[in-house]
């Protein structure tokens, strides 16, 4: 068994994937603006992708609020299976209605076999007053 590279990890609001298996990634995250909080997103994904190992490996994915370490929302485990190390794998997961209560600074986590691979932040801000969004979240 080799353990598995992240090869990317990216939060978007929806994933289709095409007859010949391509993924096509919509609305791509740098961080979240909306007009209030707390505010619900009615569905988030994240897309991991996994190479260079070989083995059968359990990923968990998850969004934790901004004190770093009470889970937002957590994924079910995912098993990645890579039948050698030229092979990939790509998760896609699903998250819906998902609250941001507050503003600051939320960590997307990808954890491997229970191992933390990758932590990136998700800044949640307020859009300043009177500025236009063209499709702002569902408000709680």
């Amino acid at each position: 068994m080799i353990q598995p590279d992240l090869q990317s990890s990216l939060l978007c609001d929806d994933v289709r994937q095409e007859r010949n298996g391509k993924f096509i990634l919509i609305g791509l995250y740098d961080g979240i603006m909306v007009p209030s909080f707390p505010a619900v997103f009615q569905r988030l994904c994240i897309v991991n992708r996994w190479c260079c190992g070989e083995g059968e490996f359990q990923q968990l994915s998850r969004i934790v609020k901004p004190d770093g370490v009470t889970p937002l929302v957590e994924g079910q485990p995912v098993k990645i299976i890579l039948p050698n190390s030229e092979a990939t794998g790509t998760s896609v997961e699903f998250f819906i209605n998902v609250m941001f209560e507050t503003e600051g600074t939320y960590w997307v986590e990808i954890l491997l076999d229970g191992d933390m691979k990758l932590r990136y932040p998700l800044k949640a801000k307020s859009l300043p007053h009177g500025s236009y969004q063209s499709h702002p979240p569902q408000e709680a």
